[in-house]
C-alpha cells in the first residue's frame, strides 16, 4: 500500500516571480498541508518521500514531523520525473506504506498507467490539490484505488496523533 498525494494549493505559477521549484504553499495549501495529518496520521505510515520542488516538501513536513520522520527528496516525484520511475517507486517493497508527494501531471499519467493494467477505482480519477491516492496491490495481482479529498484545517484545530 502507497499514499499518493499532490501538493498542497501553492498559487499560481504565473504569479510566482522564483524559480517554480521554489514557489511554496499558499496560505490554503498551509491549511491543506495541516489536513493530511487529519487524513493520514491515524493509518498506519512508512516513510516519507517528496519531489524537492518546494511546494511538494512543505506539503508533507507537517505530517513527517508528526510521525518523527525525515522527509526524503526523491526526484523521480520531481517535475522532470516519470510515470514509469513513479510506478517503480510503488512496486517498491521497502516503499510499503509510504506517503509520496508529486504533481498533478504525473498521478495523472500514473493513474492512467495504472488503469491500463486494471487499477480498480470506485470513481472517476480526479487528483485536486492536497488529494490522497491509496493505492494497493491487492494480492500482488491488481491495483486497487481510494480517493482522499483534501481536507483544510485551521492550526489550531488539529488533534495529535493516537499513540
Amino acid at each position: 500500500m502507497v499514499y499518493l498525494v499532490r501538493h498542497a494549493h501553492a498559487g499560481r505559477k504565473a504569479q510566482w516571480q522564483g524559480p517554480d521549484l521554489a514557489r511554496p504553499l499558499s496560505a490554503q495549501g498551509r491549511k491543506e498541508a495541516l489536513g493530511l495529518i487529519e487524513r493520514l496520521g491515524g493509518r498506519p505510515l512508512g516513510r516519507v518521500l517528496s519531489s524537492p520542488a518546494e511546494r511538494c516538501l512543505q506539503t508533507v513536513q507537517p505530517l513527517a514531523g508528526r510521525l518523527g520522520r525525515p522527509v526524503e527528496p526523491n526526484e523521480a516525484l520531481g517535475v522532470e520525473g516519470t510515470a514509469a520511475g513513479v510506478l517503480e517507486l510503488l512496486a517498491h517493497p521497502a516503499l510499503d506504506r509510504a506517503v509520496l508527494c508529486t504533481h498533478g501531471e504525473l498521478i495523472g499519467e500514473v493513474l492512467d498507467e495504472l488503469q491500463q493494467a486494471g487499477l480498480e477505482l470506485p470513481d472517476p480519477p480526479r487528483w485536486p490539490k492536497g488529494s490522497t491516492w491509496i493505492l494497493e496491490l491487492d494480492g500482488g495481482h491488481a491495483w486497487k484505488g481510494t480517493y482522499l479529498a483534501p481536507l483544510a484545517v485551521e492550526p489550531a484545530t488539529q488533534h495529535p496523533l493516537p499513540r
